[in-house]
């Protein structure tokens, strides 16, 4: 007897699945995400299944054989330095970020490098049509007849379209655009998005055709769609950035081929991404000098160190319950730190509202800007600058200690690079450097020591 067809809720934050609606999702705890999806019936998915089982047979590991594929660059430095040193075959690239960003345009600038090498590059659009693509690509100055436009949403098109012109790149502009005849449900729905990644993984690895997936996020800034897209691609990047900041960044959160956290940084102009080379002149290129509140701190995005500026403000409260601002900082972090310079440095900050800023838009998230930022709070609650030669590093303990960092050595040749002359680092790190020339090292255990020193 054939079996029909049954609906299903699906929870589009997560992809927990059940037969009947619910509220709040006991996967992921989110609130209305449930969605009535229709689900094909067993018998044929089984029948597909057994046809992909039949494709691929076990082999001894010692048997495999490892080619060493060169990686494709694209000619833009940042972005091949993210991705792991250029291109893979086969590999599955998924690229987010908010509207309006750029991703289309850090595309678009990519596959005109690829093409300019004699690779075919196709462009799959769901959103847009030729005649749009080409208005941004003249805007871009993009021109080149191996560069394939194509506005299609239908996946089975697409695929025969991949075997019949056998591209050497792909990219699908966007994943939630992409629906598959087969399946009931509307384009952008969790099965829809879930098959259809699936569908170009498969054709991607046999092909060796690398592919990338442009997704859409949702408003707390995730991939749109259930985890598991995250985990079937082989690399997650994502661009960040503000609109009122002439600034991006390209950041890696999973990379198979790579160093994850490796982050890109892109300036927006009147004619496209231009790369930055030097970060840390970036965004110290406006430092006040002899400003309370502002302190130099090293932070490691991945293998590259960036300096930037931390700025702290302090001031009496006028409600009973002081404020807590924080841009670019964990909250929590901050309100801990907060708490310790009270409880050992006697400073009383019950009373005082506290905003904290990292200058240039930039997120940090690393244990290691502790010290900086009790010593940008500090500045402004004594109203007393630091010296504009000194960089602060080091983890902050709840007792008051000064923990080791990572990196330590990367963190102080950028800091001789920038042109610094003194460095306040923790003691432990400070036992097992080699002799540094050229920059002034302090090691020190404690934020007590730190404050003596600085002011």
């Amino acid at each position: 007897m054939k079996k029909i067809s049954r609906t299903v809720f699906v929870c589009n934050n997560c992809g927990y699945e059940t037969h009947k609606w619910m509220g709040r999702c006991p996967g992921c705890s989110h609130w209305h995400t449930f969605v009535e999806e229709l689900i094909a019936a067993k018998s044929d998915l089984k029948s597909k299944e057994e046809l992909l089982l039949a494709a691929s047979k076990p082999v001894p590991i010692n048997s495999v054989e490892i080619s060493e594929d060169e990686r494709i660059l694209t000619g833009i430095n940042e972005f091949d330095r993210v991705i792991g040193g250029g291109l893979v075959s086969g590999s599955l690239i998924l690229i987010g970020g908010d509207p309006g960003i750029g991703k289309s345009t850090l595309i678009l600038q990519s596959l005109h490098g690829l093409s300019n090498k004699g690779l075919t590059v196709l462009y799959v659009s769901g959103e847009e049509s030729p005649q749009q693509i080409k208005m941004r690509s003249e805007r871009l100055a993009i021109s080149s007849s191996s560069l394939l436009i194509l506005s299609e949403t239908d996946l089975a098109v697409i695929l025969q379209l991949i075997e019949n012109d056998k591209p050497d790149v792909l990219v699908i502009d966007s994943i939630q655009t992409m629906f598959n005849r087969e399946l009931a449900s509307a384009p952008g729905s969790v099965s829809q998005v879930r098959e259809s990644t699936m569908r170009l993984m498969i054709m991607s690895k046999k092909t060796g055709i690398p592919t990338f997936l442009i997704g859409h996020v949702t408003k707390d800034g995730a991939i749109a769609g259930p985890r598991i897209l995250e985990h079937m691609v082989d690399t997650v990047l994502y661009f960040e950035g503000n609109s009122n900041y002439m600034y991006r960044t390209l950041r890696t959160v999973k990379n198979r081929f790579g160093s994850t956290n490796e982050i890109g940084v892109f300036e927006m102009k009147e004619h496209g991404l231009e790369e930055v080379t030097n970060p840390s002149a970036l965004f110290l290129s406006e430092r006040p000098e002899n400003s309370a509140g502002s302190v130099v701190t090293a932070s490691m995005e991945g293998s590259r160190p960036i300096l930037v500026e931390l700025q702290g403000l302090a001031c009496h409260t006028n409600f009973g319950t002081p404020r807590r601002t924080i841009l670019g900082l964990d909250q929590n972090r901050v309100a801990l730190l907060a708490a310790v310079m009270e409880k050992i440095l006697g400073m009383h900050l019950t009373g005082y509202d506290i905003f904290m800023n990292v200058a240039g838009g930039v997120k940090l998230d690393e244990p290691a800007v502790d010290l900086g930022i009790v010593s940008a709070i500090a500045s402004s609650f004594l109203d007393k600058a630091i010296d504009k030669t000194t960089v602060v590093l080091g983890e902050v303990g709840l007792t008051g200690e000064v923990r080791g960092i990572s990196k330590v050595e990367t963190r102080i040749a950028e800091i001789k690079k920038m042109g610094f002359k003194k460095s306040l680092i923790p003691g432990n790190n400070l036992k097992h450097m080699t002799e540094q020339k050229g920059i002034e090292l302090t090691g020190i255990n404690n934020i007590s020591e730190a404050i003596d020193l600085l002011f």
